[in-house]
């Protein structure tokens, strides 16, 4: 009769036993477990560093190529700032030239209408040379008055209804370029011509 009773506290002792060494399995493979947790961490934190490192080398690349081209192309437009008038230069050099010529036909020969012939036709091939560069003599005799075209040097009274605030004397040429005035034209502007009435009311106080 006393056999069982013998036999409870051992399988209590079993029992508590066998729970000591599971919480001790738990713990060793608690600690085993984390080394392995952190690594995955560290190769996280290396990518990140690896990727920041490319971009910032990627960055500094492209900012130095930009500062080239900015620098090439201020270079370039230099250059042609510089040189931008050498068509208009080689063709106005056989105009010289000429000039050179007729004048000294004109010293030996003492002709003076040849002279004046020679510089007639220099004025066609500059105004002919003007017009292959996109630059055009503005027509504005008889033309309304146009002050965005036209300087008023000075008025020209007249009894022509029609020419009034017209035109009446181009005094220096204007020039177009393209589509852009190039220098306007002095010119005198035709105005009414006063009356003798009109004289007298504004001479009088």
């Amino acid at each position: 009769m006393s056999e069982p009773a013998d036999n409870k506290p051992t399988s209590e002792q079993e029992q508590a036993q066998a729970e000591s060494a599971a919480e001790e399995e738990g713990q060793k493979a608690g600690q085993e477990v984390e080394p392995a947790a952190e690594a995955p961490k560290e190769e996280t934190i290396e990518e990140v560093r690896r990727q920041r490192d490319e971009y910032l080398e990627l960055l500094q690349r492209t900012k130095a190529d930009f500062e080239n081209y900015q620098k090439r192309n201020q270079r370039e437009r230099e250059q042609e700032r510089k040189y931008v008038l050498a068509p208009l230069a080689r063709d106005l050099l056989p105009v010289v030239d000429n000039l050179e010529r007729a004048l000294a036909a004109a010293e030996q020969s003492g002709d003076v209408q040849s002279l004046i012939e020679g510089v007639r036709i220099m004025k066609t091939q500059i105004l002919d040379i003007f017009r292959r560069h996109g630059i055009t003599r503005m027509e504005a005799e008889g033309q309304p008055f146009d002050p965005h075209l036209h300087q008023a040097l000075m008025r020209q009274p007249t009894d022509d209804e029609e020419s009034i605030n017209k035109v009446a004397q181009v005094l220096e040429a204007g020039y177009f370029i393209h589509d852009r005035v190039l220098r306007p034209a002095s010119v005198a502007v035709a105005v009414r011509r006063e009356t003798s009435d009109e004289k007298q009311s504004t001479q009088s106080p």
